[in-house]
């Protein structure tokens, strides 16, 4: 059995807009304006809560470690709140989900997101029922990159952990796919772009309408 396990953040949908918002919030309680911009910093939102908030107080030269930890919370409550105004799935990728189910593969999600702020999403965005299984950051007591998680995701929709393949967005995904000892495909339309060619996966997405192809070339379903 097939298993095709995606990334959420930047491979699946962008969620950037709604990242930023929530560290902008922050910003606004510690009394400053809008630190991060939507369209400069969607690079910054991928990389997760903590990493804006530190990308924000060093631009205000204000940088703290406890300040970062004091305050995200505040973003993870303020994310969930508005965790679907501005985000959007990408062109055709339910479409690629769904062809690849009717192929006959087990279909997973592995993020770095929280799980509940996952679930809340994809049920928001109307899709949870289309994967059979979803790992957030806290479900393990590790996350990719480490292997464990992926691993697991393969588990839970019910595949099989040497005939699997990962599609992501950044190097994480990439050291993920390699701790496991399974291909990974890169998507270019991600906030890192083309730059995921310097990662060599074992290909690269341009248009999810290609993906039921690569995914059959790189891990083939036996007739």
């Amino acid at each position: 059995m097939g298993t095709v396990i995606f990334d959420l953040d930047g491979t699946l949908a962008d969620t950037s807009g709604d990242l930023i918002a929530a560290a902008n919030s922050c910003f606004q309680q510690m009394g400053h304006g809008e630190v991060l911009c939507m369209q400069r910093d969607r690079s910054v939102a991928f990389r997760g809560g903590r990493a804006m908030l530190t990308e924000g107080l060093t631009r205000l030269g204000q940088y703290d470690a406890q300040m970062v930890e004091r305050y995200y919370p505040e973003l993870l409550a303020a994310y969930g709140a508005a965790i679907d105004v501005h985000t959007r799935l990408y062109p055709g990728a339910i479409e690629a989900v769904e062809a690849l189910s009717a192929l006959g593969y087990r279909v997973g999600i592995c993020t770095n997101k929280p799980e509940g702020l996952a679930e809340t999403l994809l049920d928001r965005l109307g899709v949870r029922g289309q994967f059979a299984a979803l790992i957030g950051a806290d479900t393990l007591p590790v996350r990719k990159p480490d292997a464990a998680p992926f691993v697991e995701a393969v588990r839970r929709a019910g595949g099989e952990g040497g005939k699997a393949c990962l599609i992501g967005d950044t190097t994480t995904d990439r050291e993920t796919a390699r701790a496991a000892g399974i291909p990974c495909i890169l998507v270019t339309f991600g906030p890192e772009g083309r730059k995921v060619t310097d990662l060599e996966p074992e290909a690269l997405l341009d248009d999810f309408a290609d993906l039921p192809d690569l995914v059959s070339e790189l891990i083939p379903l036996e007739r």
